[in-house]
């Protein structure tokens, strides 16, 4: 099909622009791929001052507390002050919490009452055992390019509406291919509404459709993907979190702030503890933007030492947790 000047002229120049605007990732993505030269070779380093110092980071993570939305079938979590575990001569008695005035320090202990809650990296071993758990992923999991796939239109429409392949195909077009190896979230806007603890009852929320997860996989390649709510689709047998899970795909779950990320350019830095035999995971993901990027915050002073509050942590009996 032919194309018209005036189209290939929009796109040349939506493309330089985008490349103007990131020489600090693709020289990191192209660094990456250069093998080391001696022992001592620092060029991820001159990545590190050239690229990641200058760049804006955006956390795009639920912050974890009793009080969030979570399945009714796990049931709540409790924080509390942790308590010394047996008698401790002139510290603690067994059983009595550690506090700041008597033993110069504090310490939580946390019942979560699963894996499954918050922001999210699930495993395959989430429905299948066969498949890795959360302590066996590989440390390549750590940086990968972003992709933002935006849904928002559609859900104010249809608030059960699922990404489908031709939302991918009309990112693709304003964006380029997506990268083979990246991580793919799909912005619904759902997690505005967080924490409302209504958002876990909810039988119809923004998901994503077994074909869009097929191509993504089967076709692009990814990672992972992921979304805002807490299930990938709200199909009755959850079809997509079970092809995932059954091929050996990962996926993230209760993805938050997407709207202050760009849809193309960004890398996501991905963390989670390594619970031995672990079928979920709490996670962190943060995404490295552009430096001119309006959102986000950068590398600065005030990174070490962290700045010092003159509201001093507390454990607040209502709020189940230390507030300031």
């Amino acid at each position: 099909m032919s194309r018209s000047p005036s189209n290939a002229l929009a796109r040349g120049t939506r493309h330089r622009t985008l490349a103007s605007r990131l020489p600090w990732a693709v020289m990191w993505l192209a660094l990456l791929g250069v093998p080391a030269r001696a022992a001592d070779d620092t060029a991820l380093w001159t990545v590190y001052e050239t690229a990641l110092k200058r760049a804006k980071y955006v956390d795009l993570t639920h912050t974890i507390t009793p009080a969030i939305p979570v399945w009714a079938g796990f049931g709540p979590s409790t924080f509390a002050r942790a308590q010394a575990g047996a008698d401790l001569p002139d510290f603690a008695k067994r059983g009595e919490a550690f506090t700041f005035e008597k033993n110069g320090f504090e310490a939580t202990q946390y019942r979560l009452a699963t894996d499954q809650l918050g922001t999210q990296l699930d495993p395959p071993a989430h429905w299948a055992p066969e498949y890795p758990a959360i302590d066996e992923l590989p440390p390549t999991y750590a940086v990968r390019p972003l992709v933002v796939i935006s849904i928002v239109d559609a859900v104010r429409a249809d608030p059960n509406y699922a990404l489908r392949v031709a939302d991918i195909a009309r990112w693709e077009a304003a964006h380029g291919r997506i990268p083979e190896g990246a991580v793919v979230f799909v912005r619904s806007d759902w997690s505005k509404r967080w924490p409302d603890p209504a958002l876990a009852t909810l039988k119809q929320f923004p998901g994503v459709s077994l074909a869009a997860l097929k191509f993504l996989h089967l076709e692009r390649k990814i990672l992972f993907h992921g979304h805002e709510p807490l299930d990938t689709d709200s199909t009755p047998t959850l079809e997509g979190e079970h092809w995932l899970m059954h091929n050996g795909y990962a996926q993230a779950e209760g993805v938050a702030h997407l709207d202050q990320v760009p849809e193309a350019g960004a890398l996501v830095a991905i963390g989670y503890p390594k619970f031995g035999g672990g079928t979920g995971g709490y996670a962190r993901y943060v995404a490295i933007c552009p430096p001119d990027w309006p959102h986000g915050v950068a590398i600065g002073p005030a990174d070490a030492p962290l700045p010092r509050s003159d509201k001093p942590l507390r454990f607040d009996p209502a709020a189940g947790m230390r507030i300031r």
